[in-house]
């Protein structure tokens, strides 16, 4: 790269030259900022401001700017220039608009203003241009695991947006539980009758699309790579193949909950107790004919229980709610209807759940006589050839029974997730110390892995709860803590038919922006388009271990001699390594222990006496520097004291930083991450629970420094917490 020339660029534009002296920021750039070229204009982020940025880049060979002006998270659109390397001092969302009117506040409003400019001044220096990733992965095929609904959605949706797919489904043929029902709750107008599932026509069109290859009777023996090149090992009848793909959707469904738990509700005691399962498995052996029981009964009267062994409080069973459980039922409900008007079918149920379009699909089962009891079965017990079932009338407030020929139980999803990580671990960890059966036990959970990923953190993706694949639910739904491998339908929450097909198409989308972006050597979610990757120089690390395994995302293995290797595909550039990293040998071109240290120390401390404290606020830039934005949007007004600070993540926070900010003279340090545990909210899983853990070890620092432990503190803060923010800060 070429010397290093620095220039800086002051916008007095959306009432900055009205609150500020912008002569005087441009001094403190020039003066302390030690920056080459200083440039003062109206409105920065207009075709003009733009355009003398460039020329300044192309003529005067300017490589390092700051604009001092908006939001980094602002005009990015118009601050776009590739050939530079930019920090943003916030002098709009993070000063004039946070900091009270009127001449009295006239003096704290430009110190701050100053500081950021200073900061923003001592970060550029810092930072270098990234090139990309050098290990460019450019296979942009994706592997659908699961020939299902979402499968055979997620293959299609990837081959017509023209990409190549391979779909790896474990049974000898396509479908999953699709090929297993007589007909789907309605997804299309009209919603009054149920549907055909489409699974034929769907199929057909999978296995003759020139852009699919399927494998039948199929599983994963070995999947290693990175995104961009997976490479996928893959046993089926004819022996092994090898797939080289770019990224991964896992599409593995779910199984149904095992009705021997259920005994209390007749469940694996009487044949003429089944789930909806078995129930579909009737209906098409009826072929549209009145259903008959196993032993060849025409059914009668026909009783559904909802949320057997769901939504379930004391532990035992499912804790959450399979969403299209009450939506089945109607339709099964209807099955008997449409055959025999005549037959007693009882829906009894505590709360029916059929949003949307499912209230036309209700009405029109009460048409067909269908009957919906609200209560809460006690007991299903055997009575001649048929059952009877004791519920408590939810109405009526009292005991009642209702005789069956046939009960069906509305059991829910169980995920088929694979292995879970949090039980594997130590079963692995006993068998490496020599356990037998710890090693017997590991070559068993072996079995049911879905992926066999060759990670050094275990063979399948981590699971969130209840067994689900993890998901960033709330912002990036699909997302999994393995990069370029994104979970599609009931694997990742329960959800119906319709659903899952546009889950499906989500994951698909994601999959192929993640094979696109590592072709190009690229960050993917949520730093999309980064081109920085962790650099470590090694001659300093103490293989501490620290940095692979609290990587939450399996990016860092280690070679023969325990340093650590890193796999930037894979990484999601969120410095929790950099955070982890005690001896500070880790880092970003563009974000590092110096980029934030300098921006640190850069700040004007007042004389001690002056009650004018500084605190430092350690921003995560997901959530809580948003929030401090959307704070000055709402002009909710808060400490002109404070020095924000923006941080990828809370778990990139590396210790020296506090340390350093008190030993500068700061009176706190505040740092705002995203709310962790199991509703996680942190964009980078594990990264806000990591760096509160971190700082509950910090007492010790601060006795030696002879401060009081509440001079650091950790805050959840939420994107929408523009209110909250300024009350914590105050």
């Amino acid at each position: 790269m070429s010397e290093m020339k620095t220039a800086a660029y002051i916008c007095s534009g959306c009432g900055l030259g009205d609150k500020l002296d912008v002569a005087q920021l441009s001094k403190i750039a020039q003066k302390e900022g030690k920056m080459a070229l200083v440039r003062e204009h109206a409105f920065l982020c207009n075709e003009e401001g733009v355009r003398m940025i460039r020329d300044d880049i192309e003529k005067e060979a300017v490589t390092h700017i700051c604009i001092a002006a908006c939001s980094r998270r602002a005009k990015t659109e118009a601050f776009q220039f590739p050939a530079a390397v930019m920090s943003r001092a916030n002098l709009r969302e993070g000063v004039i608009w946070v900091v009270a009117e009127g001449e009295q506040h006239d003096e704290v409003r430009q110190e701050m203003a100053d500081d950021y400019v200073r900061m923003g001044c001592a970060e550029v220096k810092k930072m270098k241009l990234p090139e990309g990733n050098p290990s460019l992965a450019r296979n942009k095929r994706v592997l659908v695991v699961g020939g299902g609904m979402s499968g055979l959605t997620a293959a299609l949706e990837t081959a017509e947006a023209g990409y190549e797919a391979v779909i790896v489904e474990k049974e000898a043929q396509l479908g999953g539980w699709a090929a297993k029902l007589w007909k789907r709750v309605p997804f299309k107008h009209p919603y009054a009758e149920p549907q055909d599932t489409g699974l034929p026509e769907l199929a057909a069109k999978v296995l003759s699309h020139p852009r699919i290859r399927v494998h039948l009777n199929s599983t994963i023996a070995e999947t290693s790579g990175a995104p961009g090149r997976f490479s996928v090992r893959v046993i089926g009848t004819s022996g092994m193949t090898t797939e080289e793909v770019g990224a991964i959707v896992q599409a593995t469904g779910f199984g149904t909950y095992d009705l021997g738990k259920l005994p209390e509700l007749g469940g694996g005691k009487s044949p003429n107790v089944i789930d909806q399962a078995g129930l579909e498995a009737l209906a098409i052996a009826a072929n549209g004919a009145p259903i008959k029981r196993a032993d060849g009964k025409a059914v009668q009267s026909v009783v559904f229980i909802q949320c057997a062994g769901q939504r379930d409080g004391s532990g035992t069973h499912l804790p959450y709610c399979s969403g299209h459980c009450c939506a089945t039922s109607v339709k099964q409900a209807m099955y008997f209807k449409d055959a025999n008007p005549q037959v007693d079918t009882v829906v009894m149920y505590t709360d029916l759940r059929l949003p949307g379009m499912g209230e036309d699909f209700y009405r029109s089962a009460q048409r067909k006589g269908v009957t919906f009891t609200k209560g809460k079965a006690a007991a299903v017990e055997a009575d001649g050839d048929g059952c009877a079932v004791r519920f408590r009338d939810l109405i009526l407030d009292e005991d009642a029974a209702i005789a069956a020929d046939l009960v069906v139980l509305a059991t829910g999803q169980v995920p088929s997730a694979g292995v879970d990580l949090d039980a594997w671990n130590p079963i692995v960890t006993a068998a490496e110390g020599g356990s037998e059966e710890a090693r017997q036990k590991k070559v068993e959970m072996q079995k049911i892995s879905v992926l066999n990923l060759n990670y050094r953190q275990g063979p399948d993706i981590p699971q969130l709860k209840h067994g689900f694949s993890d998901s960033h639910f709330i912002c990036f739904p699909y997302e999994t803590r393995r990069t370029g491998i994104y979970a599609a339908g009931p694997v990742r929450r329960p959800m119906d038919m319709l659903q899952a097909t546009e889950d499906a198409t989500g994951a698909a989308l994601k999959a192929i922006q993640a094979a696109e972006n590592a072709s190009l050597g690229r960050a993917a979610h949520p730093r999309s388009g980064d081109l920085s990757y962790p650099i470590a120089r090694l001659e300093g690390c103490t293989q501490c271990k620290r940095c692979t395994v609290e990587c939450p995302f399996g990016a860092i293995d280690e070679d023969e001699k325990r340093y650590p290797v890193f796999n930037e595909s894979r990484c999601r550039r969120c410095g929790t390594c950099m955070g982890a990293c005690p001896v500070r040998v880790i880092s970003f071109e563009n974000y590092s222990v110096d980029t934030v240290g300098m921006q640190i120390k850069a700040v004007d401390m007042p004389d001690e006496f002056s009650e004018r404290p500084r605190i430092l606020i350690l921003a995560c830039e997901n959530d809580a520097y948003p929030a401090l934005d959307m704070a000055g949007l709402q002009h909710h007004l808060y400490s002109a004291f404070v020095r924000a600070i923006p941080v990828r993540c809370l778990g990139s926070v590396n210790t020296i930083w506090i340390t350093d900010a008190l030993n500068s003279g700061y009176d706190g340090v505040m740092m705002m991450g995203c709310k962790h545990g199991d509703d996680y909210q942190c964009h980078f899983v594990k990264g806000s629970e990591l760096a509160n853990y971190r700082m509950s070890k910090i007492d010790d620092t601060l006795k030696q420094l002879g401060l009081e432990k509440e001079r650091v503190t950790t805050c959840e803060v939420a994107i929408t917490d523009n209110a909250r923010v300024a009350r914590l800060i105050n």
